[in-house]
């Protein structure tokens, strides 16, 4: 075998994201573009912030060679401290750079993170619907996901994950906004879970950690508040990145910031910047790290979201769909009108519109629509996704 057998299998179950998005090529250059509409993939299409353009040209057009140099492992400190009272103002809480790392994007941060923590077989438990990439990260660690259901409105289960919980569970992972479903998890929810997971650690001699992904953190609506990991639980680690909130998920920058107050924080600290190191991100991007400092606390413009938000609800209400309206994030995640969800987003296809059947995040009988789209591609979609469900009756 040309290739290791665990990649092998993993390459035969790949992510049906980039199977739509691959499938979306096809059709678009059968039918035009324009009359392919493709909610398959994330991909942020909101114009990242002006301070973001004249940071860069600045940044960019000074000839100090060091600025492109190696730096410390966890990032340039003037950076991490910019960050680091980002982390103070949206999670209430006294924090220094001395707390936070700047990692290849969330997901670079999630692997530091990971191999950071885990021995061989011990469990992550994740919430599911869940973003499919947790489970490779996991295993990328020698560590092994164990997914629980949550409610029918995609809530937090907290009674299900106390049933999973043992004496191999390191952490749960949760993503608030969701990734898939557009759910934010309560305040009430992360208070439960925080004390469910000091009970046990207590009980087991051994800290469980509470990791939380959170680049979707500024894509909010109706005026919902993200919950505070770090006030709420000593052993957080928060993993977030400006992917979303400054519209570059091309630039991969992200951050790992934990809670300080920690007993053993600075070990972990020193775990998570070796870690860094030795993964082969060595350190985010030099450029990149020097622009976030200058606008770590600038946005998008989310009213862009919040717009397109309410048109794809509306006109899928009304064509017949039933989902949980969205609190954050951009997807929507319906319920297939067909029991099995990858025959229908097969059927969707018919109609020439891309989606993601919910199986692939852990959610069968779903399919997931990603609304970082122009207004007019979920305008001229309605009437085929009405046509899409009228068809099967």
């Amino acid at each position: 075998m040309s290739v290791a057998t665990y990649i092998a299998e993993a390459m035969t179950r790949s992510s049906w994201i980039r199977k739509m998005f691959e499938e979306g090529a096809r059709l678009k250059a059968q039918y035009g573009e324009e009359n392919v509409y493709d909610f398959s993939l994330g991909n942020p299409d909101v114009t990242p912030p002006k301070s973001f353009f004249s940071t860069l040209q600045s940044l960019a057009s000074q000839p100090d060679p060091k600025a492109h140099g190696y730096m410390p492992n966890a990032g340039f400190m003037s950076a991490r401290n910019s960050i680091a009272k980002k982390v103070a103002k949206d999670h209430a809480i006294d924090i220094s750079g001395d707390y936070v790392i700047l990692t290849c994007g969330a997901a670079g941060g999630l692997n530091v993170a990971l191999k950071t923590i885990l021995n061989p077989a011990e469990e992550v438990i994740v919430p599911k619907p869940y973003f499919v990439e947790y489970g490779f990260y996991v295993a990328n660690h020698n560590g092994i996901i164990n997914l629980v259901p949550t409610k029918p409105d995609f809530s937090l289960d907290i009674d299900a994950i106390e049933k999973a919980i043992n004496e191999k569970t390191r952490a749960v992972l949760i993503n608030s906004p969701n990734n898939p479903t557009g759910v934010i998890y309560s305040h009430e929810d992360i208070t439960r879970l925080a004390a469910l997971l000091q009970r046990y650690s207590e009980k087991f001699g051994k800290p469980i950690y509470l990791l939380s992904d959170e680049p979707y953190r500024e894509l909010v609506y109706d005026a919902v508040t993200v919950p505070s990991i770090l006030s709420h639980y000593t052993h957080s680690i928060v993993v977030s990145s400006f992917s979303k909130t400054l519209s570059l998920p091309g630039e991969r920058i992200g951050y790992i910031a934990i809670n300080p107050s920690m007993p053993e924080a600075d070990i972990v600290m020193a775990g998570l910047i070796l870690c860094n190191r030795i993964l082969g991100f060595v350190n985010a991007p030099a450029l990149m790290q020097r622009v976030i400092e200058k606008i770590a606390f600038d946005t998008i413009d989310v009213k862009a979201y919040a717009i397109r938000r309410d048109m794809i609800c509306e006109g899928l209400q009304n064509a017949g769909y039933s989902f949980v309206k969205p609190k954050g994030a951009f997807y929507v995640f319906c319920k297939s009108p067909l029991e099995d969800d990858v025959v229908f987003v097969k059927h969707l296809l018919n109609f020439n519109i891309l989606a993601v059947p919910g199986v692939g995040f852990g959610g069968p009988g779903y399919f997931r629509l990603a609304f970082c789209v122009p207004e007019k591609v979920i305008e001229k979609s309605m009437p085929q996704f009405k046509k899409a469900i009228e068809s099967l009756s």
